[in-house]
């Protein structure tokens, strides 16, 4: 009987745990996730630019060196001028990168 009756509690927290009321958005999460993880590529310094997906000491330091010449970055896509930095590095990080 004691068996039953703990089955069926766990049968109900389950249930409980996968219905619709519990569930949280992906894409609050996803969002959040991201803000975190965002680099303001106006202000970063070489080693936090580093975080970025494909960008390595030698491509943070352009980004920092094309910044140092030309002022702050008005566009995400002005990425795109700096030496080394293409579009698959740029849209793979999109979503990090802030201005």
């Amino acid at each position: 009987m004691f068996m039953k009756t703990l089955s069926a509690i766990f049968v109900a927290i389950l249930i409980l745990i996968a219905s619709p009321a519990f569930a949280t958005d992906d894409n609050t999460a996803t969002e959040s996730f991201a803000a975190q993880l965002a680099v303001n590529i106006n202000s970063a310094d070489v080693e936090t630019l580093t975080q970025l997906k494909g960008v390595g000491e030698k491509k943070a330091a352009d980004i920092v060196a094309w910044r140092d010449a030309n002022g702050t970055f008005t566009s995400v896509e002005q990425l795109l001028e700096v030496r080394g930095i293409g579009p698959a590095i740029l849209e793979s990080n999109r979503d990090r990168i802030q201005l």
